[in-house]
């Protein structure tokens, strides 16, 4: 049990100040309190805690791999701290910086349209938008909520499954009209089957068989992207042949400007979409949780 006479939160805050303004003086300046003051309070931090979380010369203080761990938990932690003492103040009325991470099919597709409605429910809430297929840490990317794909790894965080949709492998006519159509597995070889540039869970596609087994399909092709959205604009440009959960694509097919491709091959595996957040042990800003209740509300996939 932590002694009752150390103020934890004061600690971490005197610490962050002295890594964000890189000296005990300045960060004695921004608290009011003295150079040797600081000084004393984060030696006694590294003790308590034992471990080096700065390294100190003549003229340069650096943090240690456990500092910059360290200064990342902190000013998370001191952010949620201000934000639950600004709601309990303010009647916990969603307000504040919203940062949200997600996919680009997702954002594209289903994120980006519904914000305008929740703005206005929200007028309080200043959102932060990053759509990119890069995956990221929350804490050191200070992302409140992250829309992810696939089965989740092991971790402290909270996830909120908004759907789950099935995968295709389609084509556009032309390409059809250039190279035909794969009839089997064993013919995507001679195929120009195009690939993402990042490592993500799934880097081959599977298809049955034919004899109850499935076998899986590493694409290879002329050309690689950074995410499904550049991944559709060069399918649908004739380049090659892309695999796609149905959401991303349904509106092309049903356009006729993609056709799926070996449909009776396609052994009907899902894509899993969560919203992922910081949790638990820590409070849930109330403009997270009503992005979480939006996100459920409004998000339908198949």
């Amino acid at each position: 049990m932590a002694r009752q006479d150390i103020n934890r939160a004061f600690e971490m805050a005197v610490f962050v100040a002295v890594v964000e303004t890189g000296a005990f003086s300045a960060a004695a300046r921004r608290l009011a309190l003295t150079p040797s003051a600081v000084s004393k309070l984060v030696n006694r931090l590294e003790a308590r805690l034992g471990a080096r979380l700065l390294q100190r010369s003549t003229r340069q203080l650096h943090t240690t791999p456990e500092g910059d761990a360290f200064f990342v938990q902190c000013k998370r932690i001191l952010d949620d701290i201000d934000g639950a003492e600004r709601e309990a103040a303010q009647g916990a009325a969603p307000r504040g910086r919203l940062r949200v991470n997600c996919f680009v099919p997702f954002g594209v597709r289903h994120l980006l349209p519904i914000l305008p409605e929740f703005a206005q429910r929200y007028p309080d809430i200043t959102l932060d938008v990053v759509v990119s297929d890069a995956v990221v840490d929350l804490l050191e990317d200070r992302t409140d909520i992250a829309i992810r794909t696939g089965k989740l790894k092991e971790s402290n965080l909270v996830a909120r499954k908004l759907g789950e949709d099935a995968m295709v492998v389609v084509a556009s006519p032309a390409y059809v009209a250039r190279h035909g159509l794969p009839r089997t597995p064993q013919d995507l070889p001679s195929h120009n089957l195009l690939a993402f540039n990042f490592r993500c869970q799934n880097e081959t596609w599977p298809f049955l068989d034919g004899a109850g087994g499935t076998v899986h399909v590493a694409p290879q092709g002329n050309a690689c992207v950074s995410d499904g959205e550049s991944m559709r604009q060069l399918v649908l440009a004739g380049m090659g042949l892309g695999r796609f959960s149905c959401q991303h694509v349904q509106r092309d097919i049903a356009q006729g400007q993609l056709v799926e491709v070996l449909e009776d091959y396609n052994p009907g595996d899902r894509e899993l979409v969560h919203a992922v957040f910081v949790g638990p042990g820590l409070q849930v800003p109330a403009r997270v949780r009503v992005m979480l209740d939006y996100l459920l509300e409004k998000v339908k996939l198949g």
